[in-house]
């Protein structure tokens, strides 16, 4: 396993060692030391799994009281994954750091409690898989416009498909600073 530090504090990509042959693979996609080793507090509670077609954009998503750590892979398909420094006062307010993840490098991203997540689908279909480190609380989940320009999301699409509670949510700037991670 490879540990990839990103341009924002907190977030890493895990790259795996994938063994494959005529058989097909073999990739270890989770193990709890790889937490203690990273300084990653808390254990992982729930797991999640979404299914999408080519054109889905989720997010930007994030919590607060229940503020969810994230480690997200594609376990079939290719998605452009993507989180944004929410934190009030953080030296990285508002940006954001994307990378592609899909089935063939099995590479992953870890994305801490105080950051918005989504992503768009690049493949056909994609299936997302995610541990969280708490469990998800409907009354703290907050949002952000996927397209915000003050964010400046570089998404690899145009032509996205949406959940109306997506398209409704709020730009950055419009974010009262009590829906925002401390």
């Amino acid at each position: 396993m490879r540990i990839v530090p990103t341009e924002l504090p907190g977030v890493i990509l895990v790259e795996p060692a994938v063994h494959g042959d005529h058989r097909g693979f073999f990739v270890e996609v989770f193990r709890g030391q790889w937490l203690h080793d990273l300084g990653i507090d808390g254990a992982f509670v729930q797991d999640n799994h979404s299914r999408s077609r080519r054109g889905v954009l989720r997010g930007l998503h994030y919590q607060l009281e229940h503020a969810q750590g994230k480690l997200v892979r594609a376990a079939r398909g290719e998605i452009f994954d993507v989180a944004v420094d929410v934190r009030r006062g953080s030296p990285t307010f508002g940006r954001w750091f994307g990378a592609v993840l899909d089935d063939t490098s099995h590479r992953q991203m870890y994305v801490p409690p105080g950051f918005a997540h989504g992503f768009c689908v690049l493949s056909e279909t994609a299936d997302v898989i995610y541990k969280t480190t708490d469990y998800y609380h409907p009354a703290s989940e907050r949002g952000l416009l996927w397209n915000d320009p003050a964010i400046g999301i570089r998404w690899p699409i145009s032509d996205v498909t949406l959940s109306p509670r997506d398209m409704a949510n709020p730009h950055l700037a419009d974010a009262r600073p009590e829906n925002l991670p401390a």
